[in-house]
């Protein structure tokens, strides 16, 4: 599945009282770069974002770092889908951030949900292999609660 791409500077206003990236500030970015990709996936904006999982900070992220979010989808189920995001340093490539977004296709008219018929093509590495492995798990899991 195609990968989607969004660059953000960390400036003063994003930190929190240590001095680096505030979570609520990551969180909003985290979720708009996984709607920009569900958006473009699906051909359309009528999906909202069910659930956030497991976004977790796997360094700090200090002032003036350029962040590379990526973000595709991985596992889709008829009216869902999971897309994966992460969150690296533009300039020296380490990951910061991780985690995955489940959006849900909603009809325009009365906000139901609906089909959305999108169709993942074969993953194009191991990497994404995993990713969909553990989207698959997590989807499971979170329709069964």
């Amino acid at each position: 599945m195609k990968q989607y791409e969004t660059l953000r500077l960390v400036t003063g206003e994003d930190l929190n009282h240590h001095g680096t990236l505030f979570a609520a500030r990551a969180a909003g970015w985290f979720v708009e770069a996984a709607f920009s990709a569900a958006a473009c996936a699906y051909g359309k904006n009528e999906i909202v974002c069910r659930n956030l999982h497991n976004m977790s900070f796997q360094k700090p992220v200090l002032p003036g770092t350029v962040l590379t979010f990526r973000a595709r989808v991985v596992y889709t189920g008829k009216s869902s889908f999971v897309v994966d995001v992460s969150a690296a340093d533009a300039l020296g490539g380490e990951t910061a951030i991780e985690g995955m977004v489940v959006f849900v296709a909603v009809d325009g008219q009365n906000g139901k949900k609906t089909e959305h018929h999108i169709v993942l093509d074969e993953p194009q590495d191991e990497t994404e292999k995993e990713r969909r492995e553990i989207a698959k798990k997590l989807q499971h899991t979170s329709n069964t609660l």
